[in-house]
């Protein structure tokens, strides 16, 4: 068998907020599983991506920049298979995802979707939403305040404000949800999936785990949990993916985020051979 030549592109430190080392070790995981497998891995940054010319037919990646974005998009227009799409990476920013997700039926809160110069607060008393979390609409979040939690509709308003000063002009506000958080991993078409409680593990981003704080052990179906999150992938056109779901009292899963190519800290050494496994896949059918 020829050899087969792929870019591997790593995330922007900028876009890895407290996860650089974890984000850059699953990608270099899963090329060395790649390069096992007799396949080629040219490592490039997302700014030697977005500086020059990339000359391989396969490009897997973790990029998270606007303007890689967009060149992914025009790459995969042109005929290269692109790992994880750049239209899935566009449609798991957090206004799109909304759209996508309420609109083909997969469990996610109650939703409000608004201009940040708008005055909210009759609506969100109208909608029933009292604490709720109020998220950038337009991106992945970058810092602390991308997402923020509040305990009433006044309080919501100056979150608000403070977006629209930041330049933010459209957000996301979700309901807030009571129960465990749960955070998955997957890789879509794959028998691999993993979750765990990341407020119990100490895990965080940003320490907003702490607001549903340590998990009760409420029961759920894993397998519907997972078929949930395959659903999902499969909508957004993301492959490799992550993110964090509720269990209500009752059970119920809905999931509140869904990150394309996350850091799948806890599980990296189980989850790079399936990543690699994917990867393969997709190459001999394209």
């Amino acid at each position: 068998m020829a050899e087969i030549e792929m870019a591997g592109i790593m995330r922007a430190g900028a876009y890895s907020p407290n996860h650089i080392g974890n984000d850059a070790a699953i990608f270099n995981a899963t090329a060395e599983q790649l390069r096992k497998r007799g396949y080629v891995v040219n490592i490039y940054s997302e700014e030697q991506f977005n500086a020059g010319e990339i000359k391989e037919d396969v490009v897997l990646n973790m990029c998270r920049e606007q303007a890689s974005i967009a060149k992914l998009q025009r790459m995969e227009d042109a005929g290269k298979l692109i790992i994880n799409s750049g239209y899935g990476i566009e449609n798991c920013t957090r206004e799109r995802m909304t759209r996508i997700l309420l609109g083909n039926g997969i469990p996610y809160p109650d939703s409000l979707i608004v201009n940040t110069d708008e005055v909210i607060k009759p609506l969100l008393k109208k909608s029933g939403f009292k604490s709720c979390w109020i998220k950038r609409g337009d991106f992945h979040a970058m810092h602390k305040e991308d997402v923020s939690y509040v305990r009433h509709p006044e309080e919501a308003q100056e979150v608000l404000q403070e977006y629209f000063l930041r330049g933010i002009k459209r957000a996301v506000i979700n309901v807030h949800l009571t129960g465990d958080l749960v955070k998955f991993y997957g890789v879509k078409g794959s028998p691999f999936f993993f979750w765990f409680y990341p407020f119990d593990e100490g895990h965080s981003k940003y320490g907003h785990e702490a607001i549903n704080g340590k998990s009760r052990g409420i029961k759920f179906d894993v397998k519907e949990m997972k078929n949930i999150c395959q659903r999902a992938a499969e909508e957004l056109n993301v492959v490799i993916y992550g993110g964090d779901c509720i269990v209500s009292p009752e059970g119920e899963m809905r999931i509140i985020d869904f990150n394309d190519w996350p850091s799948f800290a806890p599980c990296r050494n189980e989850a790079a051979p399936h990543i690699a496994k994917s990867v393969i896949s997709l190459i001999k059918e394209h």
